[in-house]
């Protein structure tokens, strides 16, 4: 089980580093604070871009869940 559940968090951490991957870039330095980027702050993303931050969370709420259980299992007596 602990394997099967190791191999499900690999494939989730490929799949979160894919997603991070993808995303634009929010600002441009500190030329993007000041002047252009203030509609990035304020949250108004659409479209693919609202889906990766979604699914970013998401897989991030996954590979946390999944290492906490596979940490739990692993100190259980007989669980392999």
């Amino acid at each position: 089980m602990i394997v099967a559940l190791t191999i499900l968090l690999a494939v989730v951490c490929v799949a979160l580093v894919a997603t991070v991957l993808m995303q634009s870039p929010r600002g441009a330095g500190l030329t993007g604070s000041f002047g252009g980027g203030a509609e990035q702050i304020f949250g108004k993303r659409r479209g693919v871009d609202a889906f990766l931050s979604r699914l970013t969370v998401v897989l991030a709420i996954a590979f946390f869940l999944l290492a906490t259980l596979i940490a739990y299992l692993q100190r259980l007596p007989g669980v392999k």
